[in-house]
């Protein structure tokens, strides 16, 4: 697992050469567009929203002594709840709308990594493509909240915290690897096949979707490099595990 993790990571160095090389910015340009509008929308939504929630956690202390100071943690804890829930909804959303985007993206490196042009695949349209990545990023959606809540709750609790932190870290950094991932195995296997292969290496996804959650960051920079970088390399890596299985051929 550790191993694997390290491998997603690793697999970001040569990224930027890659997209460079293979002329793939264009690709990127309404991707891009979705994060920033998807990240400012979220940004003002927490930014109205954290105080109300804060107000709210605050009047279950009914004492009045003490009463400034939970207004405080309440107020804190309100904006942990957002920010936690806002990244969540961002990370999901580009990733589904971005999708059909993704594709050609992944496809052109699977040809370039292979040096084969005309690959014997699964042949989806825009539409196709828009709702797998929509189908998927629900179902990670869902089971990401299931985890997180619980998670979150434990992360108020003292001395545990900091182990709750990096468990709720790991998790959105393993859903957003999973995204990652299924552009590529999109062409090559089903719904559920695609969820198998991500399990099988959950390690690679973890990876890959750390720095996904450390380039969200970087203050607008990040949020314009997160998918070019995190794609192109979940793509690279994930072409060489599928020629494990065998799934994809090289030239000769």
């Amino acid at each position: 697992m550790i191993k694997n993790i390290f491998s997603g990571i690793k697999a970001y160095a040569g990224a930027f050469n890659l997209i460079s090389k293979l002329k793939l910015w264009k690709y990127f340009l309404i991707p891009i567009v979705i994060s920033l509008i998807s990240a400012a929308s979220i940004f003002f939504l927490a930014w109205s929203l954290s105080d109300n929630i804060g107000q709210y956690i605050s009047k279950a202390w009914v004492w009045e002594w003490g009463k400034d100071t939970f207004a405080i943690i309440g107020n804190l804890i309100g904006g942990t709840i957002i920010v936690v829930f806002g990244l969540i909804l961002y990370k999901h959303i580009i990733m589904a709308l971005s999708a059909p985007f993704m594709s050609p993206v992944s496809e052109k490196i699977e040809a370039y990594l292979t040096g084969t042009e005309n690959h014997q695949h699964r042949t989806t349209s825009f539409k196709e493509q828009l709702w797998r990545g929509i189908r998927i990023n629900v179902r990670n959606l869902f089971k990401e909240l299931l985890l997180t809540i619980p998670i979150l709750l434990m992360s108020f609790i003292p001395v545990i915290g900091f182990v709750s932190t990096v468990l709720l870290f790991l998790v959105q950094a393993y859903y957003a690897g999973f995204g990652n991932i299924d552009y590529t195995l999109e062409r090559h296997y089903n719904y559920n096949e695609s969820i198998a292969f991500v399990r099988k290496n959950r390690g690679h996804a973890i990876g890959n979707g750390i720095v996904f959650m450390l380039f969200l960051l970087i203050p607008v920079l990040g949020i314009i490099l997160v998918q070019p970088l995190s794609v192109t390399a979940a793509a690279a890596q994930t072409v060489r595990l599928i020629k494990t299985e065998n799934k994809i051929k090289t030239s000769v």
